[in-house]
């Protein structure tokens, strides 16, 4: 209990230097500074809040304990009564507050970027990439989330040979972070006529929305051009330059967006799409000069590590990573991905207690 007291004062200290710097003329006039510690001071107002409700109750539990002490039977019944009630409470309030103490990633309340690309299996594999897709929507819609298409590849025959969307509510990313990998299907094709069981892959990048006040990206290092929109689409497609490519020179990194109704529309979502691959990268280079590498059983978060299968004629979904098998692939692809994804949170909070991440 001590250790986690000294914590909880660390962060009330924290929380009134935030209250003085959010207030501070150089902040306010600096808006990335502002939001930074606006964000910081809330992710710090629950643990604030359980640092007074603790304080109250040692309070309480203090002067159970004096009168207890005190030479008179009623009275030290009376304490009893309330050390019975208030002891406990304590407890529940300090294993609650221990792990709210774990490390949180800053990004978790972040709406979730998606990307989710055909891999091995050609036409099945784009096909199965559109099954992810209405996976990851439904999830979204049944778990009071929104999402967004921000750029879409449609394949021929169906499905997506690539396709980006954005998943938005309360902790979208910190809930669907570790969908990021390889995803395998096996199932019989539509196109299979002799019934045999074949094996497809759709790779997934998740990545958090990050706002230009969080994450500036200097103008000199885009390379920001037009284009006339190709491929099947509405009536702006093939008649404006209304299509956008962003080039990020210093990692190379490029987005082409050409869905939205306009150049302007366009535009903002490239630059959404590329602020997020840049910040990954630039957190990625960060981590590899300090040696802080994410080596969880969770996985890395690289697009190509083998996270999970999906075997169509068992009903079985499979998670890898920590040995998850659910015989009920069907409520699952229908988006109802609460079982999967609360394991991977539990597993996370294990390993941080840890201290493995």
């Amino acid at each position: 209990m001590e250790a986690v007291i000294k914590r909880l004062e660390e962060i009330k200290k924290r929380y009134f230097e935030l209250n003085d710097l959010l207030i501070s003329p150089a902040v306010l006039a600096d808006n990335r500074t502002l939001a930074k510690y606006a964000k910081e001071q809330a992710a710090l107002v629950s643990l604030y809040d359980g640092s007074l409700e603790l304080d109250e109750l040692n309070k309480q539990i203090d002067q159970a304990q004096e009168m207890k002490a005190l030479d008179d039977s009623e009275m030290s019944e009376m304490a009893d009564m309330e050390l019975a009630e208030l002891l406990p409470q304590r407890d529940e309030l300090i294993d609650k507050l221990q792990v709210m103490l774990i490390p949180k990633d800053p990004n978790d309340e972040n709406n979730a970027i998606i990307e989710i690309r055909g891999a091995a299996g050609g036409d099945e594999g784009n096909i199965f990439a559109g099954d992810l897709f209405r996976m990851y929507t439904r999830y979204a819609e049944v778990s009071g989330r929104s999402y967004e298409i921000l750029e879409a590849n449609p394949a021929d025959i169906g499905g997506y040979a690539d396709i980006s969307f954005m998943i938005k509510g309360k902790e979208a990313y910190g809930h669907l972070k570790f969908e990021s990998g390889a995803h395998r299907v096996q199932r019989v094709p539509k196109t299979e006529t002799q019934g045999r069981v074949h094996t497809s892959t759709a790779t997934v990048l998740v990545l958090p929305e990050v706002e230009e006040a969080e994450f500036h990206l200097d103008e000199n290092d885009l390379d920001v051009s037009t284009h006339r929109a190709t491929g099947a689409g509405g009536q702006h497609v093939n008649t404006t330059d209304s299509a956008v490519r962003v080039i990020h020179k210093p990692t190379g990194i490029a987005v082409n967006v050409q869905d939205g109704r306009s150049q302007h529309e366009n535009k903002a979502t490239a630059m959404k799409i590329i602020r997020a691959r840049v910040a990954e990268e630039m957190q990625r280079i960060e981590d590899e000069k300090t040696g802080d590498i994410r080596k969880s059983k969770i996985g890395t978060g690289d697009r190509s590590e083998k996270i999970r299968t999906y075997n169509y004629p068992q009903n079985r979904v499979t998670d890898h990573r920590i040995g998850l098998t659910i015989n009920q692939l069907d409520r699952i692809i229908d988006g109802k991905l609460e079982a999967v994804i609360e394991a991977l949170l539990d597993e996370e909070k294990k390993e941080k207690l840890a201290g493995n991440m």
